[in-house]
């Protein structure tokens, strides 16, 4: 068996196990983890889409000056979510400081004004404290990163321009077509010197030219799950943006829970999994035994190269 098989077709994951289908079923579409979650944040109007609301906002000191300017000359007059400004991006690039204090003096003076949450330089980068401190198992998080990516962990991180974000302080919805499906079935456990970016690079290089997954959500189930720790989940999930798909969702498992107990948030912990008779739009199979060692060449993430 390769290690990474793609399936171009509906499929159906009842008991554990995975069937084809001939079409989508819609109400079994609404079993997924990602409708799930996606339904009780959903705005109901008079269209097809989703329009969401999110649990809570983030940025960096490269983003969220011209985010909070912009909210400002729109009216906003404090933040109606709880929103979190790291400067983890300037000062991780500077030699001996900040490259540019003057934006977390912005940052700060906004968190004071508006009621957000500032964390000042060299303290936390900016998705390790979204998973510690904002995630939730059954949450949302909108973050001005691409890499805004907290699925495995229950919660689903969407990583969008500032302009979304500044409708979110505006109290209006991101509004998107309803979202198609992928389900991930991973099986198998990781040889010996085999790591998370082993595993998002072999995912990455098999979905992104053709855009496999490009505006679809991934969702990870199957027994291979079981033998993935938290932080190898994690390093997979956080790459799964250089496939161009729209968000990730995982499991919600004992793991999880664990998880959430260490960073001393037990409450942000619920049991998530796919409901009976789930249905997807397509499929990817990984048999995680199978996965070499790879790097990436020049000039993305899915020139990949085995070693």
């Amino acid at each position: 068996m390769k290690a990474l098989e793609r399936y171009d077709h509906p499929v159906c994951y009842q008991d554990g196990k995975v069937n084809d289908l001939e079409t989508i079923d819609h109400a079994g579409r609404e079993k997924s983890m990602a409708y799930q979650i996606l339904m009780r944040h959903h705005e109901e109007k008079k269209d097809n889409l989703f329009h969401i609301h999110f649990d809570s906002l983030i940025s960096h000191d490269i983003t969220y000056v011209n985010i909070i300017q912009s909210a400002r000359a729109s009216g906003m007059k404090a933040f109606p979510l709880p929103y979190v400004l790291t400067n983890c991006h300037n000062s991780l690039c500077a030699v001996g400081g900040t490259i540019n204090e003057d934006d977390h003096m912005f940052g700060l003076s906004a968190a004071r004004k508006y009621g957000g949450i500032y964390v000042p330089a060299s303290q936390a980068v900016i998705h390790q404290f979204a998973r510690e401190v904002l995630a939730g198992c059954g949450k949302m998080i909108l973050g001005s990163d691409s890499h805004t990516r907290y699925g495995c962990i229950g919660c689903m991180g969407v990583g969008e321009g500032g302009q979304e974000l500044v409708k979110q302080l505006l109290e209006n919805t991101w509004d998107i077509e309803k979202p198609e499906v992928v389900l991930v079935y991973l099986e198998g456990r990781l040889p010996h010197g085999v790591g998370p970016h082993d595993v998002a690079l072999l995912l990455v290089g098999e979905t992104f030219k053709d855009g496999f997954v490009k505006n679809r959500i991934l969702e990870f189930a199957g027994p291979g799950v079981d033998n993935l720790s938290i932080e190898t989940r994690m390093g997979i999930d956080c790459m799964t943006t250089e496939s161009s798909c729209l968000s990730s969702i995982w499991p919600a498992d004992e793991k999880v829970r664990e998880y959430y107990d260490t960073v001393h948030r037990p409450d942000a912990y619920q049991k998530i999994k796919p409901l009976n008779g789930a249905c997807y739009d397509r499929m990817i199979r990984i048999d995680l035994s199978e996965v070499e060692c790879m790097i990436a060449l020049p000039f993305h993430p899915s020139n990949i190269y085995t070693v």
